[in-house]
């Protein structure tokens, strides 16, 4: 690929600091252009097919995350990628240039939503053509984070796992929805909580109790077999400690995967008081074996991304208001 010929990279959506102050907006967004990256040592140039936005892409524009992110202006979100290869930078060996991959980016500085990106080599993975670029670009960040919630809760995904039972929160969510699969590969019981357009597809995923939220026992979290929780995978927020407490074997132990501040706090306490009932803080850790794990799982087709919708890049407004909502179904894909 000649400098000269694409040297610049048109459609990026860009965050830019807004030009006068608004409530509910830290920085606006627009799209762009802007030169084509090039990558740097042990990094992959990837022409992108498609991307996925997660809430810690919009949290960014709105500032939640100052003063650490984002680290400087213009700032293109999004880090789960899917695409191919163009280039790779000194030290890359892995890959060569026309191969499929799957990539996580990183977070500082992103760069999923554009046409062109880098990619670290550690964090990428080779796409087989049975994984379709939407839907593995769901999988680095909701995926693994799922995958990564269970190990936390004791699974090992062979054959000394034991029969247990396990509660999911927001079971159709990005992250949820995966966790369902998984808990279901490894054998478990699961009760999954959604809203009640989506029960039929989380039973589908293989959720063997299912609960609306806003219905009593849903929003007590109590199973209709009277089942007791080994662990809990909580992908949602808003549920206090003494809702769980009740639900959870002696040894139960909860997951959470957008922990507060106060969550932090009750996790502090549970330790410092011995609490056999514990709860855990899980942030999640980049790392290319999981994402690999995850993208075999989808190639034999034991897991699956549910996509709730799919946005071409000039129209990425609509995907990231989608996503703000907070009532997705599944992953919301941005197509190149």
């Amino acid at each position: 690929m000649s400098s000269s010929s694409q040297s610049r990279c048109r459609s990026n959506l860009t965050l830019r600091k807004g030009r006068f102050r608004v409530p509910a907006t830290f920085i606006s967004m627009k799209h762009a252009e802007v030169p084509i990256p090039s990558p740097k040592k042990d990094e992959i140039l990837l022409k992108l097919e498609a991307t996925s936005i997660n809430q810690i892409d919009w949290k960014v524009q709105k500032g939640m995350l100052r003063p650490f992110l984002p680290p400087k202006f213009p700032f293109i979100p999004c880090v789960d990628v899917a695409g191919e290869v163009t280039e790779v930078g000194p030290g890359v060996s892995s890959f060569t240039a026309g191969d499929k991959v799957v990539a996580m980016l990183n977070l500082p500085n992103s760069g999923g939503l554009a046409e062109y990106t880098v990619a670290p080599a550690a964090f990428t993975v080779s796409r087989p053509s049975e994984v379709s670029p939407a839907e593995g670009a769901g999988l680095p960040t909701a995926a693994v984070i799922a995958l990564q919630a269970l190990k936390a809760a004791g699974t090992k995904f062979d054959s000394t796992d034991e029969p247990s039972n396990i509660l999911i929160t927001a079971a159709s969510g990005g992250v949820g929805h995966y966790a369902v699969q998984l808990a279901k590969l490894a054998n478990l019981h699961v009760t999954a909580t959604c809203g009640a357009r989506n029960l039929e597809l989380v039973k589908s995923l293989g959720a063997d109790e299912v609960l609306d939220y806003k219905t009593p026992d849903g929003a007590s979290l109590k199973s209709p077999s009277d089942r007791k929780y080994d662990s809990v995978i909580h992908c949602t927020t808003g549920i206090a400690w003494s809702t769980f407490e009740p639900n959870l074997t002696a040894n139960g132990k909860v997951i959470d995967v957008t922990p507060s501040i106060k969550a932090v706090a009750t996790s502090v306490f549970k330790k410092v008081t011995f609490s056999k009932k514990t709860l855990v803080p899980l942030l999640l850790s980049p790392k290319g074996e999981d994402l690999k794990f995850m993208v075999d799982l989808a190639k034999e087709g034991k897991i699956k991304t549910v996509v709730d919708s799919r946005h071409p890049l000039s129209r990425a407004e609509e995907a990231w208001a989608k996503s703000i909502d907070g009532h997705a179904t599944g992953k919301i894909v941005v197509e190149m």
